[in-house]
Formats: structure tokens, C-alpha cells, sequence
């Protein structure tokens, strides 16, 4: 089940608002960049780049996601690894709020999401 339309625009404000904090210098931006997709209950950040093969390609590396399940009213939390699957993030597999959940990504204490 996706988000209401109210809840969409609130989810999207706030993660919209922490990519731009967290987004490099302008001159940067063509080399690197950020960016967020909210799907159904979940809401994904990942990083765009050039493509290797190809640098007129644009690639995108996601890294963050959190799933919201209702029926509890938690977001969980997951990373993607090498193997380019989400795996839980295990130091805080589960939080009450959005917000909280971009908390755990701007600490990265495992240094999970940023390397």
C-alpha cells in the first residue's frame, strides 16, 4: 500500500530538504550528486555519477532505505552492499520516525551508507 497523498508530499518535503543539505558544492554536481524515489512504503537515496563505460550516462548507487510498516509504526532500515541487495542495518535495524531514520544515515556510525 503507497503513502496517502498527504503523507507522500510530507515524506517527500523532508528528504527532499536533507538531500539538499547533504548535496556537494555545484561544481561538483555533474561528478556527483544525490538524489531520493519514494516506491510504495519506501523511500530510497542513492548517489548519481557518470558512468564508467559511458560518461554521458548518468548511474545511480543507492545506498539508504527505509520501509515504513504500518501495522507497527516504525520505519526500518536498510543499506545496500556489494552485492547490490538491501540488507537490514543491524546498529539500528528499526526506528519510530522519518526523521530519525535520516539521523542514522547522517551519523553512518558503521560507516554503512558513505563508505
Amino acid at each position: 500500500m503507497a503513502f496517502s497523498e498527504f503523507e507522500t508530499k510530507k515524506y517527500e518535503t523532508i528528504v527532499a530538504a536533507w538531500v539538499e543539505r547533504r548535496r556537494p558544492p555545484p561544481h561538483i554536481r555533474e561528478q556527483l550528486d544525490f538524489g531520493f524515489r519514494m516506491s510504495g512504503q519506501s523511500v530510497e537515496i542513492f548517489t548519481i555519477r557518470p558512468s564508467w563505460v559511458d560518461p554521458n550516462e548518468r548511474i545511480e548507487g543507492f545506498f539508504a532505505k527505509a520501509t515504513y510498516v504500518k501495522s507497527k509504526g516504525i520505519w526500518k532500515i536498510y543499506w545496500m552492499r556489494a552485492d547490490l541487495k538491501w540488507h537490514r542495518y543491524d546498529p539500528d535495524p528499526e526506528v519510530e520516525t522519518f526523521e530519525d531514520f535520516l539521523q542514522v544515515v547522517d551519523v553512518d556510525e558503521y560507516c554503512c551508507f558513505f563508505g
